[in-house]
């Protein structure tokens, strides 16, 4: 694919500033981080990184794949690789912030996958910004504190993990024992096998029922399996999936609406219009004209 038809993509090593030396570890307090990467407004882009942001003062808003949130103390947002974002801010903002790449659990655990078993790492934006419960948010802080001491030793990458994956156990923690429905784990491991094969082949595979078969389950199963835990269909669940993914390609000015269309696997332009416009209520041009920054805001910045 040609350059013009991507969203601009940063690595870790784009970001560099951090006394951590390891090309797949960053973490820095976010007011030093948000200075270096606020010369203007950016269009907005995706991470090959994984990316959480803990704020501690600050308001503003931030928006993850066309979903906006508003910017408190004590949220913390958790951002996969791949997802859009981009940040607009009023006054001083500051707190944490670390990226870390997909390997690095991988390399340590022997399970590869570990990250899934977290709902805010499932790429879902709603499920990506949560509010840090009273009773644990002192932990939180000391936890993350923790980490930026290590990035000052030579070599505690380990150490940076552990203290990481305590940071993700106790807020999924906290997160559960605030849920009303709890997904049985067999359960939630057919979901996120779905999702993943969503993610795969959401471009050439648009039914459920050649969904379920990858899955070895009857259509009715996966669907009610999705209905009953996610509130949605399965074909709801695809469908959403190549919205966003028309979306986070609208973004690009160099990249035409036909292009896109060939992109998605449609069979023609207007086809995809038509798509587009009944899920959205808006035509592919009207959607991208939305998506103008204003340019004359003196207390904005988008960062990486």
């Amino acid at each position: 694919m040609k350059n013009k038809e991507k969203i601009p993509v940063y690595d870790i090593c784009n970001l560099s500033g951090s006394q951590f030396q390891e090309n797949d570890f960053l973490a820095e307090r976010f007011g030093s981080y948000l200075n270096r990467h606020t010369p203007g407004l950016h269009l907005p882009h995706r991470h090959s990184f994984y990316h959480l942001v803990l704020f501690t003062k600050g308001k503003g808003s931030h928006t993850i794949d066309f979903t906006q949130f508003a910017v408190r103390p004590f949220e913390i947002y958790f951002m996969i690789p791949g997802q859009v974002h981009s940040w607009q801010f009023e006054g001083e903002t500051d707190g944490y912030i670390i990226n870390f790449s997909e390997t690095i659990f991988r390399t340590f655990l022997l399970n590869p996958n570990w990250l899934e078993r977290f709902p805010f790492f499932d790429g879902v934006s709603e499920n990506c910004v949560c509010r840090i419960p009273t009773g644990i948010q002192i932990k939180a802080v000391q936890l993350v504190e923790e980490i930026l001491i290590q990035a000052t030793r030579e070599n505690s990458l380990d150490m940076a993990r552990l203290l990481l994956m305590q940071l993700f156990i106790i807020i999924d923690e906290s997160l559960n024992r605030n849920n009303k429905k709890v997904v049985p784990q067999s359960k939630q491991i057919l979901l996120r096998n779905f999702r993943r094969l969503i993610d795969q082949h959401y471009k050439s595979i648009k039914l459920p029922k050649q969904y379920a078969e990858l899955l070895y389950i009857t259509p009715n199963h996966l669907n009610a399996l999705c209905q009953d835990f996610i509130g949605k269909s399965a074909g709801e669940l695809i469908r959403d999936r190549v919205l966003l993914e028309s979306k986070r390609l609208l973004t690009n000015a160099g990249m035409t609406i036909t292009e896109i269309s060939l992109n998605l696997n449609f069979q023609d332009n207007s086809y995809f219009n038509r798509f587009f416009r009944k899920y959205t209520g808006l035509t592919p041009n009207e959607f991208r004209k939305q998506l103008i920054i204003p340019k004359n805001s003196s207390h904005a910045h988008t960062s990486k």
